[in-house]
């Protein structure tokens, strides 16, 4: 669900800076035992490279090669200023090429977030810091009535293929059918605006995606569109999406206590509410909290 891609982004006319004003965020100051706990390579450097693969907006949306804006922009600058080094930007394609990135040591992190699941910490560490749900974009006024998985049977339904949204739809189609119900007819796309301008285009009744970058959709949508399905689980367990960093390095540890210092001192807090994440907040970061509930 978070590959997008930025020339369809921009093309959509999804300005954040023309929707998302907010009051100056909290600046940090250096945390000297942090920085000393650095690798000795980045602390020499003076620098680190976070990748990513691409915008996924709130939190990142990517404006260049080696540029960002959004809440994981945001928490980078706030990192670099806690831990004394620049953190720089750099894109690739697809989550499999930031994650071999990361391995092969071109990167030392990706600040995301991105989905931690139990098979990806056999390899990498998550520092979580968002829990994520997946929930449903509809038409204004919700005219197919979709509050919910459970509403879906006979509806069109538009998720990103290969994502985890179209394994649960298809397996709620299959529940369908056994109890006798039209199956669901489900329209993969391969990026999130496609998908919107379906429902928007009344060429599918529903998008079922991460409820973040919807409620950054759906506000851009000029009132066309609305969510529902909040608060439900929607064939899903805990979501938690977090930084990825090399398995058991120490850079994992600091990062983690850099995090434990944002959110302590409010900034956390502030970055979210700008980027109107507050239903994404977690009451503290924590390493690889995925612990198999996802389905």
């Amino acid at each position: 669900m978070k590959k997008i891609a930025l020339a369809i982004t921009l093309a959509l006319g999804l300005n954040a800076s023309l929707a998302l004003v907010a009051d100056a965020l909290p600046v940090q100051t250096l945390n000297q035992a942090l920085h000393d706990r650095l690798p000795e390579e980045v602390k020499k450097a003076g620098k680190m490279t976070a990748v990513n693969n691409g915008s996924f907006p709130p939190y990142e949306i990517v404006s260049g090669p080696n540029t960002m804006d959004g809440a994981t922009a945001d928490l980078t600058h706030a990192l670099s200023q806690l831990l004394g080094v620049k953190i720089e930007h750099a894109t690739v394609s697809g989550l499999a090429g930031v994650l071999a990135g990361i391995k092969s040591g071109r990167y030392q992190l990706a600040i995301g977030p991105i989905g931690d699941y139990p098979d990806r910490q056999e390899k990498n560490d998550f520092i979580d810091f968002v829990q994520e749900f997946v929930v449903f974009a509809v038409q204004k006024g919700n005219p197919a009535g979709i509050n919910g998985l459970e509403d879906t049977c006979g509806k069109r339904i538009a998720v990103m293929a290969a994502g985890s949204a179209e394994q649960v739809i298809r397996r709620q189609s299959a529940a369908c059918t056994d109890a006798g119900k039209p199956a669901v007819t489900i329209q993969s796309f391969t990026d999130q605006p496609s998908s919107i301008l379906a429902v928007r285009s009344k060429r599918s009744d529903a998008f079922f995606s991460s409820q973040a970058p919807l409620i950054y959709f759906v506000e851009q949508a000029d009132g066309d569109l609305e969510l529902t399905g909040i608060g439900k689980k929607n064939g899903f367990g805990d979501i938690f999406q977090g930084s990825v960093v090399p398995k058991d390095s120490e850079l994992g540890n600091v990062l983690l206590d850099a995090y434990k210092e944002l959110f302590k001192n409010g900034t956390y807090a502030a970055i979210m509410k700008k980027w109107k994440l507050e239903g994404n907040m977690i009451a503290e970061p924590g390493r690889n909290l995925a612990k198999g509930a996802v389905k």
